[in-house]
């Protein structure tokens, strides 16, 4: 017979102790340890053979395999994050703040596919909850099954019964299973229930939708193993003051990382941003100065932003730096170029600095955009009306190219801009747009003359 102890295991890390620790010496949490029962006896063998013998050893020329086309979730945007659609047998784990809207995507998603077989399991509704939220997203849900189960034997004995295309998991963290003496959301328990998850995933060819929680640093909570036991890991940003919703592809075993999927929070739920620059381009500026607009990409979609900047004097005598949406650290380097290279008095002013919409940026090429919001607030001198400009700012003050120029180019010209303000370099001979004036500059003082010069 088996014999069981307790160890107290951080949930933060997973660090083990004999004994309670008030902080975890590894990962430096306080009160994370909590006491788990483990039993020292033979644990039970994970690895099954099943007759397609994905357990024997093959050469790698010998295997064949037949290509399948990807499953759609009748979400544009969602499909454009996971390379095109969902895997058969693949596990996409979703993870976001509470509230930014992960069972409104994935519900919305399960009641919009009209001819495949969808099973929601929720852990932390019940069914009269998720008909409630249905009701209100709206949709189709002919076949949508929806149960309210948290223990993992039985939720396996459901999808053999139902013979679902898609699996929809809300949440991780609320699973247990029978093979562990742990309470819910665990170290123990969710790794063992995740890792069983994939297991069937892939002897089933189900593509499974995993949500997990996070912590208040703003990764996905429970062991770092769970990254890597699954597929495709997805992050859903946003605040929830703005209605712009980013999921963002952390990793992505079947396509790109660099893709990113836009939505607005209505009261629907959330609604595809097809054209995410008209949007974030509402409001006109026009005479006001500390606003700038920048022309980025996020993956293969070339975006125009609004870069606001708000300069004053440094009321207690220690200058503050401020960032929402962009890295504070790089806009630290940046205004030391500036001190340094364009010659303006910055050490004694306090920068706020924000990304309008909500969105969180860290192209390089808003390097020039920043400076020059910086800058305008700092004269109280606007930016010339119809100007907006991407080039990447190097230590010694040069601009540096930065990729995709000719579709950043485009973007500025179908939302109506004259001109805009570029690196020079080779490149520019074979770029050809018509509708807007392009304008090149070597370094940044030079680019700085070209936005105030007056009209």
């Amino acid at each position: 017979m088996a014999k069981s102890s307790s160890i107290y295991v951080c949930q933060s890390c997973g660090a083990r102790s004999s004994t309670e620790l008030g902080r975890c010496p590894v990962c430096g949490e306080w009160g994370s340890y909590v006491q788990e029962i483990v039993s020292k006896g033979p644990q039970p063998k994970t690895v099954r053979h099943d007759a397609t013998g994905q357990s024997a050893v093959r050469n790698i020329r010998d295997v064949v395999y037949h290509e399948q086309s990807r499953l759609s979730t009748g979400m544009t945007e969602f499909d454009r994050v996971l390379g095109g659609g969902l895997v058969a047998g693949s596990m996409t784990l979703l993870g976001g703040e509470p509230g930014i809207g992960k069972s409104t995507l994935v519900l919305q998603m399960a009641l919009r596919l009209n001819d495949i077989r969808t099973l929601y399991v929720s852990g932390e509704e019940s069914i009269e909850q998720l008909k409630m939220r249905a009701e209100r997203i709206g949709g189709n849900a002919e076949q949508c099954l929806v149960v309210s189960e948290t223990n993992l034997e039985r939720i396996t004995e459901h999808i053999a019964a139902t013979e679902p295309q898609i699996v929809i998991i809300d949440s991780i963290q609320t699973l247990t299973t029978d093979a562990l003496d742990a309470p819910p959301g665990s170290i123990s328990q969710v790794r063992q229930c995740a890792t069983e998850l994939t297991r069937y995933a892939k002897e089933s060819r189900i593509p499974f939708i995993v949500i997990g929680h996070i912590n208040k640093e703003g990764s996905i909570a429970g062991p770092k193993i769970l990254e890597h036991i699954v597929d495709t890991v997805l992050q859903a940003e946003g605040d929830s003051h703005y209605m712009y919703r980013i999921v963002r592809a952390v990793k992505n075993r079947f396509g790109s990382t660099s893709e990113i999927g836009i939505f607005e929070m209505v009261g629907t739920g959330l609604r595809e941003v097809t054209n995410p620059s008209e949007l974030l381009l509402t409001q006109e500026h026009s005479g006001l100065s500390g606003v700038a607009v920048t022309a980025t990409v996020e993956g293969i979609r070339p975006l125009l932003i609004e870069v606001q900047a708000l300069v004053s004097s440094a009321a207690y005598g220690v200058a503050q730096r401020s960032c929402t949406g962009f890295d504070t650290r790089r806009l630290n380097m940046l205004l030391a170029v500036l001190e340094k290279r364009a010659g303006f008095k910055l050490a004694q002013k306090d920068v706020f600095l924000n990304i309008a919409g909500g969105l969180r940026i860290s192209d390089p090429a808003t390097d020039l955009a920043v400076c020059a919001a910086v800058l305008s607030s700092n004269l109280d001198m606007p930016i010339i009306h119809g100007t907006c400009m991407t080039a990447e700012v190097g230590l010694s003050g040069e601009l540096r190219p930065v990729n995709r120029i000719e579709q950043r180019v485009k973007e500025a010209a179908k939302l109506g801009f004259q001109r805009i303000i570029v690196p020079h370099g080779a490149y520019l001979k074979q770029l050809k747009v018509n509708d807007i004036e392009i304008v090149a500059a070597n370094r940044i003082d030079q680019a700085m003359r070209l936005m105030f010069k007056q009209q």
